[in-house]
């Protein structure tokens, strides 16, 4: 009998500093409520509580029973579904270690990060890649689960999932075990696996309820993909954990996004900027819609300006927009003031209780107003999968390095500069790309725009503009730069612009640099050069 209690006693402790389990509480209490509502292939799947701690139960039996050892990786090249989140937290309820994979990276960047993380198995959605099953059958995998269709070689998830057998028993947890392993952004050079902790993440979630709580009555929306901080972080793992519930889209579509939100009497979505333009050029739509349910909506993951906010709070009377900021490896350190604050436009908020951040210039030396942002809390990743150097760059005694630049007013709101990668020299004077961008967000036609450095033979280099216009305005790129040098310096005037009918944007939804950069230059050499 003693024996039998402190059995009991172990598993319900490796349960409690399991990620897979964090909402083992709202389970307790709202078991048959319905949790997630699922619009993958045009149809309506509403899952409960009960029935997704189920299936993630299943999923832990299946891997365990094909051979999955805790501590092994398994790679989820899947789209948004109610499968991902169930394979996702399933995965570690036997101590495995999901991978999940941005479904919009080449085959070559995802085969170097099936090879990086030494995957042993993985579940993969044929449709969300053209590559994933030649992909996945030439990476000597022991198994391969595959969604919605069999093919010889591969295992159906449906079918394993099917299999009798109980889900094994919670493993035991250390305190630094790592509970999974996202890859940042591969655009300035080899993708890093982030080494996030089971203590970590629970601390995260338990932080956020503690101080901006959930309601069982919130519903979320989302439409940007699960692989992402910005569903996971956002949405899923805070609805989950206080007993609330979420839309969760296929994809983006500014019609379909607006018609879910009434539809389901969402109370806020999260999104990137890119979400929040393409709405706003459906304000007929807007219109005809039911929203009184919606309460507030958040835009992060990429620069956000004053302009769009207010555009958004103007389309939407009554809901609140705010601008928020995290990483992968380090979380949301900034947050609306407890007191009450309200958060100035361009603001990112203030420091959160219990995290801690310091501003640091170039030498590394702490400035109280201006500086790299770093960052130390419970939720840091502890390093990189198989790049110890990167590591040692990156965090230091805990420390974690942003690469972001951020000024802190005397009131303590903060506000993003630039990237320190961003940041260049114009004939001598530093010009931050950010400052370009907000002079753009000014003009009344410009819907989105992004600014980054060309190569200039006198100069070093210049700003050059990719900007959307409003649709059917006569704006031309002459009336853009004449804009710019009546409310800011010269140096940081656009010398090129370009005017495009849609940013280049990256699987997460920010727009990419990289693509914009190299487009512009391009064309800045042609009309340099051409006679």
């Amino acid at each position: 009998m003693e024996d039998d209690m402190h059995y009991e006693q172990e598993i319900n402790a490796n349960r409690q500093k399991n990620l897979g389990y964090f909402f083992d509480d709202a389970l307790s209490r709202v078991a048959d409520k319905v949790c997630i509502i699922d619009l993958y292939g045009g149809r309506v799947r509403e899952v409960t509580y009960r029935e997704l701690d189920e299936r993630m139960d299943r999923v832990a039996g299946a891997l365990h029973r094909l051979g999955v050892q805790p501590g092994e990786r398994v790679a989820m090249l899947v789209g948004n579904r109610v499968e991902f989140i169930e394979f996702f937290f399933g995965a570690m309820r036997m101590g495995a270690i999901p991978v999940p994979l941005n479904t919009r990276l080449a085959r070559d960047t995802l085969a170097l990060i099936f090879a990086d993380a030494g995957c042993t198995c993985a579940l993969i959605e044929p449709s969300c890649h053209r590559d994933a099953m030649t992909l996945t059958a030439g990476m000597g995998l022991r198994h391969v689960l595959v969604l919605d269709e069999c093919h010889p070689g591969f295992l159906s998830y449906e079918a394993e999932l099917a299999k009798p057998g109980a889900a094994p028993p919670p493993p035991p947890i250390a305190d630094d075990a790592q509970a999974f392993q996202p890859y940042t952004s591969g655009s300035t050079g080899r993708p890093k696996g982030a080494i996030m902790t089971h203590s970590g993440m629970l601390w995260y979630v338990r932080y956020n309820q503690r101080y901006w709580p959930a309601s069982q009555e919130d519903r979320g929306l989302i439409a940007l993909p699960l692989f992402h901080k910005n569903a996971l972080r956002g949405t899923v793992k805070p609805m989950l954990f206080a007993g609330g519930s979420f839309v969760l889209m296929p994809a983006y579509e500014p019609r379909a996004y607006l018609n879910a939100l009434a539809n389901y009497r969402c109370t806020y979505s999260r999104g990137v900027a890119a979400v929040f333009t393409m709405f706003l050029q459906h304000r007929d739509e807007i219109e005809k819609l039911d929203l009184s349910a919606l309460r507030s909506m958040s835009i992060g993951s990429a620069v956000v300006t004053p302009e769009l906010l207010d555009a958004v709070e103007a389309a939407l009377p009554g809901v609140k927009t705010s601008e928020s900021y995290g990483l992968t490896e380090g979380g949301s350190p900034f947050r609306a003031p407890i007191d009450g604050r309200p958060v100035p436009r361009g603001s990112v908020g203030v420091k959160g209780p219990e995290v801690e951040i310091k501003l640091v210039d170039a030498d590394g030396k702490e400035s109280p107003d201006f500086g790299e942002l770093l960052i130390r809390s419970p939720y840091v990743c502890l390093g990189y999968h198989n790049q110890p150097e990167v590591t040692r760059q990156k965090i230091t005694d805990g420390w974690l390095r942003t690469g972001d630049i951020f000024e802190r007013s005397k009131d303590g709101f903060y506000y993003f500069r630039s990237r320190v990668d961003d940041m260049f020299s114009c004939g001598g004077e530093n010009v931050y790309p950010k400052e370009v961008e907000n002079l753009l967000f000014g003009h009344p036609d410009v819907v989105n725009a992004v600014v980054t450095p060309v190569p200039h033979r006198v100069k070093g280099f210049v700003p050059a503009a990719m900007v959307v216009p409003r649709a059917g305005s006569a704006l031309q790129p002459a009336d853009l730069k004449a804009f710019c040098l009546e409310r800011g310096p010269a140096y940081a005037h656009p010398r090129y612009v370009q005017l495009v009918d849609a940013l280049p944007l990256n699987g997460a939804g920010k727009i990419d640099r990289a693509i914009a950069q190299a487009a512009l230059a391009a064309d800045y050499l042609a009309s340099e050069t051409a006679p």
